[in-house]
């Protein structure tokens, strides 16, 4: 059993986390009983800590905010994740938040005891980082849209498209997803009438937000697997519309999230793929190791003849 102070501690630490504590809860992770935990709680609140409680069966203990509050208590594996999470931070996507996490690193190691502290260089030491050299995003503008996407804010903003050209938009924000080390904001385009995808790096936020909107039924059920798709197929120089001769479920663990897949019947299904070139297009439906038909694309068909007659030729001269 933990001594009166280091009790008190390890239970203020348990408040801290977003949740709501039954008693038994607490005595079970703390090793005491439900009336020891009635008598720390009472401790806390006599120390100045505002923990609320609520009755029945539903309830339970919730620290509440307080600006007198010290710093947050964390365990060991709490402490390890904050580091690592600031030292990534610190070159990641997000402009202008490098030295403020350096900053706030050096200030949680002086903190930190030896055993933990030993545990953080030596990850700092080990691992490599992968060097970003790919758009920021500024954390003001992050900021923002974050912001708007919790309070249900319509966002006003200048996006900037892939050809440079500047346009002006009206967007319910919805999540942001952060991809590839890229982030996107997933939004109605209320001009559109449309679900769409933007990269947070072409985005300049106009001040003040617009009115609040009612949230819709996000696209596709999975906004993850959305995401992908759209960026994925926006990024293709040649695609096709083709069937392939076999179930869709027995490809569809063999195809990325890219891919949009709809089935036919039991024995057949169609996918719109696309690729950089016509070369890994071909690369990628001859890795399913099924039979298809090009419904749709007279280049990408005029591709597989020449490839046709090419192979021939090798089989012909080489019996």
């Amino acid at each position: 059993m933990l001594e009166t102070s280091a009790r008190l501690l390890r239970l203020l630490s348990l408040l801290q986390s977003p949740r709501d504590w039954t008693g038994p809860q607490l005595a079970e992770r703390l090793e005491v009983t439900t009336r020891t935990v009635r008598n720390d709680v009472e401790r806390l609140r006599e120390l100045g800590y505002p923990v609320h409680a609520t009755p029945g069966a539903a309830g339970g203990y919730r620290l509440g905010a307080g600006a007198a509050l010290p710093p947050l208590l964390l365990d060991d594996e709490e402490a390890i994740a904050v580091a690592v999470g600031l030292r990534t931070a610190a070159g990641g996507t997000v402009a202008g938040i490098e030295e403020t996490s350096l900053r706030a690193l050096a200030k949680l190691e002086q903190v930190l005891p030896s055993r933990l502290r030993r545990r953080v260089d030596a990850l700092q030491t080990t691992v490599v980082a992968v060097q970003n050299n790919g758009p920021t995003v500024d954390a003001k503008v992050l900021g923002t849209l974050a912001g708007a996407c919790r309070d249900r804010e319509s966002l006003r903003f200048d996006y900037t498209g892939h050809d440079g050209t500047v346009t002006r938009r009206l967007a319910e924000p919805y999540r942001l997803i952060h991809m590839s080390r890229r982030w996107y904001l997933v939004a109605w385009d209320v001009e559109r009438r449309d679900w769409r995808t933007f990269r947070a790096d072409r985005i300049g936020p106009r001040t003040p937000t617009g009115p609040r909107f009612a949230p819709r039924e996000p696209p596709g059920g999975d906004l993850v697997a959305y995401v992908q798709r759209g960026v994925g197929a926006a990024l293709w120089r040649h695609r096709a519309r083709v069937r392939l001769h076999a179930p869709a479920e027995a490809v569809a663990e063999r195809l990325p999230p890219s891919v949009l897949l709809e089935a036919v019947d039991e024995n057949t299904c169609v996918i719109e793929a696309g690729a950089d070139t016509l070369q890994m297009l071909t690369l990628y439906l001859g890795m399913l190791d099924v039979d298809f038909d090009v419904l749709d694309s007279p280049e990408f068909a005029a591709h597989l003849d020449t490839l046709i007659d090419r192979y021939s030729r090798a089989t012909r001269e080489h019996p």
